[in-house]
C-alpha cells in the first residue's frame, strides 16, 4: 500500500495535459515565426510606435487639457497621467490578442500545427511557443508606447521602470486568452466577435474613468481582465502600492495559466483526436 501511495500521480496530473507537461521545444516555434515574419517585422514595430504616439498626443493636446485632475489612491493626478498607463495596458492587450488570431489560420488553412506535431514536438510546445510569440509582439507595442510616454512626460515615478515587465505580464495573460479563443473560432466570420468583446472591455475597465465613478457597480470591474492590467500599470506609474496590486498580479498569472491549459487541451483534441 505504501509503495502504491509513493507512485500516486499529483493532483494536477489530470488538469494539465501531458503534452504541456512534456513541452521541451517551444523555442522552435519562436524560431519558425521569426523566420516567417522577419521581412515585415519593421512595419509591425512602426505600427506599434505610431498608434500610441497619436493616442497620447491627442490625449495631451486634446480632451486631456479640458478635464480636471483625478483622484487615485487619495492623490490628485492630471488626467493625462491617469489615462496614459491605461492606454499602455490596452496596447499590450491589442498586440497580444491580434497576434493570436493567426492561430486559426495556422490550424485550418496552413496546417502549420499538423506539420509541427509530425515531429517530436507536442501540442504543449505549440501552445507555449505561440503564447510567447504573442507576448513578444505585445511587449514590443508596450515598449514603443512606454517610450512615447516618457518623451511626453507622462511617467510620474521611478517605479515606472517596472511598467515594461508589468506590460509583458498583461501581454502574457491576453496571449493565453487569445490563444484559447482562437481554438473556438470556426470560420472567418467568427472574428467579428473578438473586437465586439474587446471594445466594451476597453471602455469599461476604468480606462477613462476612476473605479469610484462606477458607484455600487464597481465590483463588476473585477470580472474584466483588462481592468487588472490597467489598475496594475496605473499604480506603478504613480508609485502607489495598495494591497490590491498583488491581487492584480495573481489574477493575470492565473488567467494566463488557465488559458494555456485550455488551449493545449483544445489543440491536442483537434489535431490528435
Amino acid at each position: 500500500m505504501e509503495l502504491l501511495n509513493n507512485h500516486r500521480p499529483p493532483i494536477t496530473a489530470g488538469l494539465i495535459p501531458p503534452s504541456l507537461r512534456d513541452a521541451r521545444r517551444p523555442h522552435r516555434v519562436l524560431e519558425r515565426h521569426w523566420f516567417v515574419s522577419r521581412s515585415g517585422f519593421f512595419w509591425i514595430l512602426l505600427g506599434g510606435f505610431f498608434e500610441p504616439f497619436f493616442y497620447l498626443v491627442s490625449t495631451q493636446l486634446g480632451f486631456g487639457s479640458l478635464i480636471d485632475d483625478v483622484e487615485v489612491g487619495g492623490e490628485l493626478v492630471s488626467y493625462v497621467h491617469f489615462v496614459a498607463p491605461a492606454l499602455l495596458a490596452a496596447s499590450a492587450m491589442n498586440g497580444a490578442m491580434y497576434e493570436t488570431m493567426n492561430v486559426f489560420f495556422r490550424m485550418t488553412f496552413d496546417k502549420t500545427y499538423s506539420s509541427m506535431l509530425a515531429t517530436p514536438m507536442t501540442a504543449g510546445d505549440v501552445v507555449l511557443g505561440d503564447v510567447f510569440w504573442a507576448t513578444i509582439r505585445g511587449g514590443l507595442y508596450s515598449a514603443a508606447f512606454l517610450v512615447v510616454m516618457a518623451v511626453l512626460g507622462m511617467t510620474s515615478s521611478w517605479w515606472g521602470l517596472l511598467l515594461l515587465p508589468a506590460s509583458l505580464l498583461v501581454s502574457f495573460a491576453f496571449a493565453g486568452v487569445g490563444m484559447a479563443i482562437a481554438t473556438f473560432i470556426r470560420s472567418i466570420e467568427d472574428f467579428e466577435y473578438v473586437p465586439t468583446a474587446m471594445l466594451p472591455m476597453f471602455l469599461f475597465s476604468a480606462t477613462f474613468f476612476p473605479a469610484s465613478s462606477y458607484g455600487r457597480f464597481e465590483w463588476v470591474l473585477n470580472f474584466s481582465p483588462l481592468y487588472h492590467g490597467v489598475a496594475l500599470l496605473r499604480a506603478l506609474n504613480l508609485g502607489q502600492f495598495p494591497p490590491s496590486i498583488f491581487t492584480h498580479v495573481v489574477v493575470l498569472f492565473a488567467l494566463a495559466g488557465l488559458s494555456i491549459v485550455l488551449s493545449a487541451h483544445r489543440i491536442e483534441r483537434a489535431l490528435l483526436g
